[in-house]
């Protein structure tokens, strides 16, 4: 097997089990409390109860739960994740120039499945104690992503980016198998076997990762020559061999860095209200149980998986032909995953209780983002290879704010009154979010390689007179 073909199937893997760790709770949470309205249990689609040990047809159950907590509450406990998720956003990036993207994305991998194995003991003892647990998650695991990407930019040939940074989707996989097996899991042991079986899953991804994985091709010591040479000479103009000093000031004044980093948030906002808030909107439209509600949950993002396996290898295909610039694929890509989105996703609420209408468009929706690999994940890697590790850094940053934000914003429209209105503005509020920086990309954005990728060196002027010297004397 080719070393970068191990190393897709590592990094999918890796990200499989991030997501399995990042989402546990928010399939386990509809076991641990019950959504409200005025006090009572609900379906928005159906007659609400003073009951709590309600149980209504084959699928439908409302039962009584561990924990009584608000909808503020709750949108702390989902959204705490996020909530300094984004400090070691840029240091992860810094961090992986210096030790490399395999101590980076493994250890804090690793952080993240211990503290799982932990959290039924702290949720038990009070909701404090699991929000603190979900913040140290969410603030070690913010260093995985940008870690990766610096992986990426010494492995991957540029034309071959698009289909290698599909691993990175391993994160819906994570999420399809997920939902349904803590459906599973929920409905024959319980909640916390949730996060027992998601942390030993992820240590058991760890120790494979920390055998077979290099940060760089010239260190694998089962690369074969020729795989070797190609990688290497295929990145000699856009990656330097050296650690060059990062340019700061020409970064920060790039407007398609700007522009890229508004689509992160777009993104952003899609992929975390969605994923996060779906298990909780299908069991308040229909009252279904966990492990039929982590089932569809769980199939989007299969599809969203597949989906950007057939456009990643349809977007290297038209830039090869050299008939598409980078920016031309990378903006039908972003198109897809922003503006497609967005009205899916209001077509979605606003579908009434057809649960035929209310998947099918969850479906669709969450297909549509699978875009975002050949889209606004590839474009900080064409922006800058040199730099890819530290513009994920600020990428991260700002698209994971939407994940902390999202659950109160919920919460502001529903105030502990979930009705079928209330989701609907937020969800209308979520598809112009979504759209703006969509349009803004295709009207304004770029993807081409930037000239702060290879900045010139600052010369001493005492070592370019003695050079000078020197080349007279000859």
């Amino acid at each position: 097997m080719r070393a970068t073909v191990s190393l897709w199937f590592l990094v999918f893997a890796g990200f499989a089990c991030n997501y399995m760790i990042r989402i546990n709770l928010n399939i386990a949470i509809v076991d641990m409390t019950t959504a409200k309205s005025g006090g009572r249990s609900i379906l928005m689609c159906g007659n609400s109860t003073d009951s709590l040990n309600l149980t209504v047809g084959r699928d439908v159950v409302v039962k009584k739960t561990d924990f009584e907590w608000k909808d503020s509450e709750r949108a702390s406990v989902l959204g705490s994740f996020y909530w300094l998720h984004w400090a070691l956003q840029l240091p992860g990036g810094l961090l992986a120039r210096q030790f490399g993207a395999k101590c980076i994305f493994g250890l804090s991998n690793l952080f993240m499945f211990v503290m799982s194995m932990l959290m039924p003991v702290l949720a038990r003892w009070d909701i404090k104690g699991l929000i603190i647990a979900r913040v140290l998650q969410g603030f070690v695991g913010g260093m995985a992503w940008p870690s990766v990407h610096h992986l990426t930019a010494h492995w991957v040939p540029p034309n071959k980016r698009s289909k290698f940074i599909t691993a990175y989707l391993g994160s819906s996989i994570g999420v399809a198998i997920t939902f349904p097996l803590c459906g599973f899991i929920l409905e024959r042991w319980g909640w916390p076997y949730v996060f027992y079986v998601t942390g030993a899953i992820g240590m058991v991804w760890f120790l494979a990762w920390w055998l077979f994985v290099y940060d760089t091709p010239s260190q694998h010591p089962y690369i074969s020559e020729v795989e070797l040479v190609h990688i290497t000479s295929s990145l000699t103009d856009v990656v330097s061999s050296t650690k060059l000093p990062i340019p700061w000031k020409a970064v920060l004044t790039c407007v398609p860095f700007w522009i890229a980093l508004s689509i992160q948030w777009s993104t952003g906002w899609a992929l975390h209200t969605l994923m996060t808030q779906t298990p909780t909107y299908l069991v308040l439209m229909f009252g279904w149980n966990p492990e039929k509600i982590g089932l569809w949950s769980g199939i989007p993002h299969f599809t969203r998986f597949v989906f950007s396996l057939v456009l990643s290898f349809a977007i290297d295909t038209l830039m090869a032909t050299g008939k598409y610039s980078r920016t031309c694929v990378r903006k039908i890509s972003t198109t897809i995953c922003t503006v497609v989105q967005a009205l899916l996703i209001v077509a979605l609420v606003y579908s009434g209780c057809d649960p035929f209408l209310v998947n099918g468009f969850l479906l669709l929706a969450m297909t549509a983002s699978g875009a975002s690999t050949s889209g606004p994940l590839s474009i900080m890697v064409d922006l800058s290879p040199n730099f890819a590790s530290v513009l994920q850094g600020f990428s991260g940053i700002t698209g994971v704010i939407p994940g902390m934000i999202s659950p109160f914003v919920l919460s502001y429209f529903t105030n502990d009154n979930n009705t079928l209105e209330s989701w609907q503005h937020f969800f209308a509020l979520s598809g112009v979010i979504i759209a703006i920086p969509g349009l803004m990309y295709y009207f304004f954005g770029s993807s081409e390689l930037q000239p702060w990728n290879n900045p010139i060196p600052a010369v001493d002027p005492e070592t370019a007179a003695t050079n000078g010297n020197s080349t007279a004397k000859k």
